[in-house]
């Protein structure tokens, strides 16, 4: 997953709003948001060649979410990212012990960005910055660098999600499926070259081999209720179906 913006408002009836794309390689076998058969009461996508996700709540709430991060440096690390977003889901530790456990391992990992939490707190780990830093209210967003790191799309899919909070859920699907594609001089250099980083930077990505395939909106109330939209794409941006779920 490439991108995420987020309200955080832990004091209000929605104490989370969340838009996102996932970008990976269509070739890479994914399952659509569902609740996974082994895991009752775990609600998300799935990675069909790892067995992990890029995104999932649980029916009490909890949630998780993950970026990877654009680094030709980084070691690639032996383990998955998508099983640390499962592990959360399928565990019971509260956000802080599970990052802590997670901070001696990260370098097992690929690196990465990670979101967990619950109704009540939400955290954010970096792997290359490596310390845990719980979020106050306010609004975020995640790309393939640090938590709002200045990219384009970034900043313009989070104004958008300022501008739209209480719009329905369309209209956060809609900023999702931007594909306004910013000026070269506004680029970041990540080191893939000028013309990777123009296919990586809209927010809705469209490519032949690789590109957005699957766009997530969550909402999460504080009465304990929380609903879940995901559409699917295949290449070039073909939408193949949407998902939505309640609880």
């Amino acid at each position: 997953m490439c991108l995420i913006v987020f309200a955080w408002q832990p004091e209000s009836p929605r104490v989370l709003r969340l838009a996102s794309n996932r970008d990976e390689f269509y070739t890479r076998p994914s399952a659509a948001l569902s609740e996974w058969q082994d895991a009752p009461g775990v609600f998300a996508g799935r990675d069909l060649q790892a067995g992990g996700t890029w995104l999932g709540v649980t029916a009490q709430g909890r949630f998780a979410a993950l970026t990877n991060i654009r680094d030709l440096k980084q070691n690639a690390g032996p383990r998955s990212r998508g099983t640390l977003t499962a592990d959360y889901l399928l565990g019971q530790d509260p956000a802080p012990a599970y990052l802590d456990r997670i901070m001696r391992d990260a370098a097992e990992y690929p690196g990465f960005n990670l979101l967990v939490g619950d109704r009540q707190q939400l955290w954010h780990f970096n792997s290359q910055e490596g310390r845990p830093r719980q979020l106050e209210r306010g609004f975020y967003g995640l790309s393939n660098a640090n938590l709002d790191t200045p990219w384009p799309k970034l900043l313009r899919a989070r104004k958008a999600l300022s501008d739209s909070l209480e719009a329905k859920d369309e209209a956060l699907l809609e900023l999702l499926a931007d594909r306004s594609q910013p000026a070269d001089h506004l680029l970041p250099d990540t080191g893939v070259g000028l013309a990777t980083e123009r296919l990586l930077s809209t927010a809705f990505i469209i490519g032949e081999a690789y590109g957005t395939r699957a766009s997530t909106v969550l909402n999460l109330h504080s009465n304990g209720r929380w609903n879940i939209t995901e559409r699917s794409f295949g290449p070039h941006g073909v939408a193949l179906g949407e998902v939505t779920l309640n609880r």
